[in-house]
């Protein structure tokens, strides 16, 4: 019994020195988690929309790829028009809104996409219960996006699809801000129609409102992705390349079945979502649209960039190659053994 209350100098010794390992540990732990976290390069990317079809950038971001090509990720939000400015000011590094980056490059402005996620528009127009019929459109109000924005262009395009033609027919009014935003005026009755995403538009329909159109039936219009300055291009290639690389690896990763279950994990966390089987629901109409290994046909790229002409009255041709640098994607896909 005594034996036991008995100090052993030995045992001490030897707990001491555990503990001064298990802190040094910790503290050469810290320090390594330290300076890879300063280590990392900043960049900053400008986006128009937190709408789930941005899924393969934030799949990326979650599962780690930019961090694992040295690149800390911020996304800004902000119109598409504005964030290209940004990115020729210096401002920001990246625009995630191709259309404001393929907007800026038809008004001549040095600036190129770099790599497509979508190749059609995931977006519905969503109309008022009492509105079943396309055509009962006529004399109504649409909502939009910001000026020269995604929604805004293909609320244009859906509308002379079904034989109306906007600000004579149907006026179509640019609004900045989010899919929510486009459901929250519908709700309100400003609107009678609304460009939704998802899950928008399955809470929409839930609630009775009724689809007139879904977008990517009516045309192919590559979306998301990103692009830059032709300055940052000349200036930044390798770190050009590592983004490219970071988000068609957060691609190849969503259109992989077997991480399905890790995607619906991805979409719960990134948009706060509560129910799983919206989740699933959300993953399936995301997946009608992204590309395969951000592969785009030639001539979808080209009537984007000629309703971008459209919108901005501009006359002259302007060909995909003035508009989309290929070269740091085909390098990746070759590095990852994608063929094209």
């Amino acid at each position: 019994m005594f034996r036991s209350l008995t100090r052993n100098p030995k045992h001490e010794t030897r707990n001491c020195a555990a503990v001064v390992l298990l802190v040094s540990l910790v503290a050469i732990a810290c320090f390594t988690s330290d300076a890879h976290a300063q280590s990392l390069k900043k960049v900053r990317m400008g986006s128009s929309s937190t709408n789930v079809s941005f899924l393969a950038i934030y799949a990326a971001q979650h599962r780690g790829f930019f961090r694992d090509e040295g690149l800390d990720l911020e996304i800004v939000f902000m119109p598409a028009n504005l964030a290209s400015t940004a990115v020729l000011n210096g401002d920001l590094d990246y625009n995630g809104a191709v259309t404001g980056t393929i907007g800026a490059a038809v008004h001549g402005q040095p600036m190129k996409v770099l790599i497509f996620t979508v190749s059609k528009p995931l977006l519905f127009l969503i109309s008022k219960k009492e509105i079943k019929d396309p055509q009962q459109l006529r004399g109504k109000k649409v909502a939009g996006s910001s000026p020269g924005g995604s929604a805004t262009l293909l609320a244009t395009q859906a509308l002379k699809h079904i034989g109306l033609e906007p600000g004579r027919d149907v006026s179509v009014l640019p609004m900045a801000g989010s899919a929510a935003s486009r459901y929250a005026v519908l709700e309100s009755g400003v609107v009678d129609a609304s460009l939704l995403s998802v899950p928008e538009n399955i809470i929409a329909q839930e609630k009775g409102y009724n689809e007139l159109l879904f977008l990517g039936d009516v045309v192919e219009f590559p979306q998301n992705g990103f692009g830059t300055s032709e300055k940052r291009i000349r200036e930044n290639p390798d770190e050009v390349y590592r983004m490219v690389r970071a988000t068609l690896r957060g691609l190849m990763f969503v259109n992989d079945p077997k991480n399905r279950e890790a995607v619906i994990d991805i979409l719960m966390k990134q948009w706060k979502m509560s129910d799983r089987k919206m989740a699933g629901e959300t993953l399936r109409h995301v997946s009608r649209v992204l590309t395969k290994d951000a592969v785009v046909k030639p001539e979808s790229v080209q009537v984007l960039i000629d309703l971008a002409r459209e919108s901005a009255k501009i006359t002259r041709p302007v060909s995909v190659s003035q508009v989309v640098d290929y070269s740091f994607l085909d390098r990746v896909r070759k590095e990852l053994g994608l063929s094209r």
